[in-house]
């Protein structure tokens, strides 16, 4: 029998304001997909070729795009699939610390090249006692007070990974505790590369799949809260989200180096999935003035985008100037430094979106704060999803 692999997912349907519950059912031989309302009994699409999902999207927990409705999967389907796609997949905590938050871009690109992926992630800033409680097993050990010292000063970057053994792989990629003897034991590791001693080491991972549980509730509460709040500052800023195209072909490490090696600050960095109407109103300003506006919108909601505040003076028109034209090939050929001559496909999958007009830069990171969930890039950095 030809392989088939099958979820439970439910979908928001905003016009009826009701969650809607399908199995979905993919076949990895030419990469179709099918799909049955759970509810009315019923096909409710025959099977069908599509290019937006792939065997890797496919874990619980995902969201996954089948025509312009994104569909979180929340369960396996059969038991077949749990034990083909499930069984090794794990979750973890990968914290990058203060002293090495500039490195974020060669951390992913590290966690990229491991066969991880990156589903949820933050910029915080952690007070003491939110340090001391995280770093709680340690309490009684004479380091602690040096580990909570150095956690609290300046923005970590907590990211949740997924993947095969995802919690030895990401502390195989760390290395050993203690930087020194990373150098000496593992010297193509993250800690061997980039950090200084056993405190000052780059970053931690949880060292047990429990561990991870525990520490991934702390940064992305699945209950009431939101964790610590991120780090915008709302002021001389402006925005840049990676789209999920970059994304998901693992060139978002490359992006924020590239960034940061032109020497702009990432000031606050968070992952969104967004909702179809939300990347509508925020694409409103171009619908009827460019073609490609229901694309866009497309583009935006088809999966996780990471979205970026870049701080400094002038930082809005600065930073478009840096991104380059929207078309990647007159990017190439006018701008060929820029971020959509380097990593842009064409005018839809671009890499990048940035603010266009200066006024606009601290509205688009920001103003969710006051206006509510109805805007995109206020969605940004205002709430916690």
């Amino acid at each position: 029998m030809e392989e088939r692999f099958a979820f439970l997912a439910e979908w928001y349907d905003p016009v009826a304001a009701l969650l809607r519950r399908y199995q979905l059912f993919f076949y990895p031989r030419d990469g179709s997909v099918e799909m049955y309302d759970v509810k009315n009994q019923r096909v409710f699409l025959r099977r069908t070729k599509t290019e937006d999902v792939h065997t890797e999207d496919l874990f619980v927990g995902n969201k996954v795009h089948v025509f312009s409705r994104q569909l979180n999967l929340i369960d396996y389907g059969d038991q077949f699939t749990a034990n083909k796609l499930g069984s090794k997949k794990e979750r973890t905590l990968a914290l990058i610390k203060p002293d090495s938050v500039t490195k974020i871009g060669d951390v992913l690109e590290k966690i990229y090249r491991s066969n991880l992926i990156v589903t949820k992630g933050k910029m915080v800033k952690l007070s003491g006692s939110q340090a001391a409680d995280f770093y709680a097993e340690h309490q009684s050990k004479a380091f602690f007070n040096n580990l909570v010292q150095s956690l609290t000063s300046g923005p970590v970057v907590a990211l949740e990974l997924m993947g095969d053994e995802a919690v030895s792989v990401w502390r195989r990629v760390l290395g050993p505790t203690d930087a020194a003897q990373a150098h000496k034991e593992a010297p193509q590791c993250v800690r061997a590369q980039y950090g200084a001693d056993a405190i000052h080491n780059v970053g931690h991972g949880s060292d047990s799949f429990v561990a991870a549980a525990r520490e991934l509730e702390f940064f992305f509460p699945s209950t009431i809260g939101h964790g610590p709040p991120n780090t915008a500052v709302l002021t001389d800023c402006t925005c840049c989200i990676i789209k999920p195209h970059a994304i998901s072909e693992g060139l978002a490490g490359k992006i924020i180096d590239s960034i940061s090696s032109a020497g702009f600050e990432v000031s606050a960095l968070q992952m969104f999935n967004v909702e179809r109407a939300n990347a509508e109103e925020f694409f409103e300003v171009y619908k009827g003035v460019v073609p490609e506006y229901s694309d866009m919108v497309t583009e935006l909601c088809s999966g996780p985008c990471l979205v970026l505040e870049i701080h400094g003076a002038n930082a809005p028109q600065a930073f478009r100037e840096f991104c380059g034209p929207a078309d990647p090939e007159i990017a190439r050929h006018l701008r060929p430094s820029t971020l959509r001559a380097l990593h842009g496909k064409d005018k839809v999958k671009n890499a990048v979106h940035c603010t266009d007009l200066p006024e606009d830069g601290a509205l688009e990171v920001g103003s969710y704060t006051l206006l509510g969930p109805s805007l995109l890039c206020p969605l940004l950095f205002g709430s916690e999803h």
